[in-house]
Order: structure tokens, then sequence, then C-alpha cells
């Protein structure tokens, strides 16, 4: 990282440890949880997708959160916590927009001003959420650099903090970038894997024997994952195939790539071999980032979890496949979980849990052109 910003990310590490356990801040962050994002979200066990796949499904509903994803989770706790240290001015960087979109909310109602950052081409796919974000007062900046993705509008959110550090904060949206980044968006995302243990005791009189969410940064994933990890559950993390791993067009950085240093912290991540990061692609502008959390990466190296992969089309047929058989749009990148559970039948043994992370809305344009409907 910049040896300007190390002063920041100590204060704020210093301030998490300090804050994050006392009464005083749960019991805030509980209250916005419960009466402003609509937590507990639901356990929904989906029947008729259960009778295709052979084996009992359950979604955890994070779509149903306010603002359509699992996001506001961890933009609620750090809006809090950047009071609390006096910031009055928040950036965030953003690729499906669900981020900058959570963001932009919780600095709505908190009174903070907001600056997204997100990639030129991810505005095209996702004009939806740009509207949202602007129409709750934040500025959107578009990048052009680079591959105009996640990765540079990370890039750009990182030039800014450095240029106005001492009065801003910056709300990374998944579990990647230095210390204590992955730490903070775990703590506020394993809310999901808390709620969804609970609820598949009282459901199911168990736990689940598998537990599934897409991965892109790892943020939906982590948090579920995070509440699992001393159960004999196995865990399993789908990132995005693209137009096939064998075309080098995808996001597998889990699958495919090797350790590397992005953003300040070490993860595996897509580059070539001199160490240069490599484009990414996917249907799923979530999921198309070339690193990935560094707690994910250890998971990986130490078996406790696994990572697979699914294509572009597999992840479009599941989206259709689970609004046919349910009543329910995911997010395409919700989608590649969907698309792990179809690819398994006959090897899976249920129940499986599924991260719902978010709901379709903003995919509809993309799907809906892609699937000709």
């Amino acid at each position: 990282m910049p040896e300007t910003l190390v002063p920041a990310l100590d204060e704020l590490a210093a301030a998490f440890d300090s804050l994050w356990p006392t009464p005083e801040f749960q019991a805030e962050l509980r209250g916005y949880l419960t009466e402003y994002a609509g937590r507990p979200t639901p356990l929904t066990h989906l029947k008729r997708a259960s009778e295709d796949l052979g084996f009992d499904l359950y979604a955890k509903r994070e779509d149903l959160c306010h603002t359509g994803a699992h996001k506001i989770n961890n933009a609620l706790a750090q809006a809090i916590l950047a009071r609390r240290m006096g910031k009055r001015r928040i950036i965030a960087e953003t690729g499906a927009g669900q981020h900058g979109v959570a963001t932009a909310t919780a600095c709505a109602l908190f009174g903070l001003q907001c600056v997204v950052y997100m990639g030129e081409e991810d505005v095209q796919r996702q004009a939806l959420n740009v509207f949202r974000m602007r129409l709750m007062g934040a500025e959107v900046i578009r990048v052009t650099s680079g591959t105009r993705t996640l990765k540079d509008a990370t890039n750009e959110a990182m030039r800014d903090w450095v240029t106005n550090v001492r009065t801003t904060h910056y709300i990374i949206g998944s579990c990647v970038g230095p210390h204590p980044y992955p730490k903070i968006v775990r703590e506020s995302q394993r809310v999901i894997g808390d709620e969804a243990r609970r609820q598949m005791l009282k459901i199911t009189g168990r736990l689940p024997s598998v537990a599934v969410a897409c991965v892109g940064g790892g943020s939906n994933a982590i948090g579920l994952f995070a509440a699992f990890l001393d159960d004999p559950v196995r865990l399993v993390g789908v990132e995005a195939a693209g137009e096939g791993i064998e075309k080098g067009r995808h996001a597998a950085t889990l699958v495919a790539g090797s350790p590397g240093v992005l953003h300040g912290s070490a993860s595996y991540l897509l580059q070539d071999g001199d160490g240069q990061v490599l484009p990414t692609h996917s249907v799923s502008a979530g999921l198309d980032y070339p690193g990935v959390g560094p707690e994910h990466s250890y998971l990986k190296e130490t078996g406790r979890a696994e990572y697979a992969s699914a294509t572009d089309r597999e992840a479009l047929e599941a989206f259709r496949w689970l609004a046919e058989r349910e009543g329910i749009v995911p997010a395409l990148e919700t989608a590649h979980a969907f698309a792990f559970c179809r690819a398994q039948v006959g090897q899976l043994a249920g129940p499986v849990l599924v991260n719902l992370s978010g709901r379709g809305d903003k995919d509809i344009e993309t799907a809906s052109r892609l699937l000709a409907l």
C-alpha cells in the first residue's frame, strides 16, 4: 500500500478493534440491520427446484434485504464506524453497483458525503444502479482507464483516499484489500451465516451438508462460510468461468489463478508470468475481478473450502431456471451458485444451502438480451 495510507489503516484497525466488540456499537448496528435493512432475512425451502435436483435446496434470502443484496450489511457497519471516527466523506468502488447503492443508501441515511467510483463498462451495463446512486445524492465517477471495470474503479478509489485521507473513509465492498478490511467485511457479513445456521437447525433439525455461495471478491461467501468453519459442512465457492477457462476469458481466480499481491493483500490472482494482472470477463459485473479475498485463498490452500466455476451460459440458464421454478429472479452473481447445484445432480445430498446474495433487477437488461426472451 502507499505509505501515505499506512497511518490511516492503523487508525482504522485500532478503531475497529476497540469499537466493534462494545455493546453500544453492536446495539446500534443491530438496530439498523433490523429496523432499516430488514434482518433477519428468511431461509426459503425451494420446493420445486428441489424436485428437479433430487435433494433439498434452501436459499438464504439476502435478496430481500433493503437495496436488494447483502452489501447493505457491510455498508451500514462501516458507515457507523466512519461516523464514530469523525469521517464525514465516504468513497467506495463498485462493479455490479450493489455495493455502490448500499453505500449511497447508508450515506443518505446518516447525512454523509458519498463518492462512488465505477468502471465505464459497468456504468453502461448497470445503468439502473447508477441512477439509484445518483438519486440518493452520491457522485458517481466513471473510470475510463484499464479494463474499465472493478479493478480500475478500485485503483481510482485508492488514489482518492491517498489524497483525502484525513477526512475520508473508504468503504471497501468485499473481503479484499489491506488489513483490516478483509476482517471488517467478514465480521460485517457473517450475520448471513450466523442467521442461516440457526435457521437450518430450527427448520430441518440439522446443519446443511453443503453451503454454496458465488465468489467474486468473496464477501457474501465469507459471510456464509464464517459460521460453519468449525462444523462438518462442505463449503463451496463458485467463481465465474466466463466463456470457459480454456479460452482465457473468465474471472475464476481461485480455480485458475496463482498467488500474488493486489490492492494491499496477498491472495490468488489472474496474472501473467511477469506478475501483471490479466483482464477478466464475466456476464456478471460483480464477479469481474482478477483477485479474491485473502481468507478465501487461505481456505483454498488449507482445503477447508473448495472452489468451482460456472460459465456465462450456465449462469444464464440457472437464472432462467430459478425464475421459472420458484418465481425468484436472482442476481447473475448468485446464478453461478445455482448453476453449480444443477451441475451436481446425482452427486450432492441435501440439505444444500445457497446464499442467494442478491436479486436480479439490475441484470434484467443483460439477461433479456442474452436469453432473447
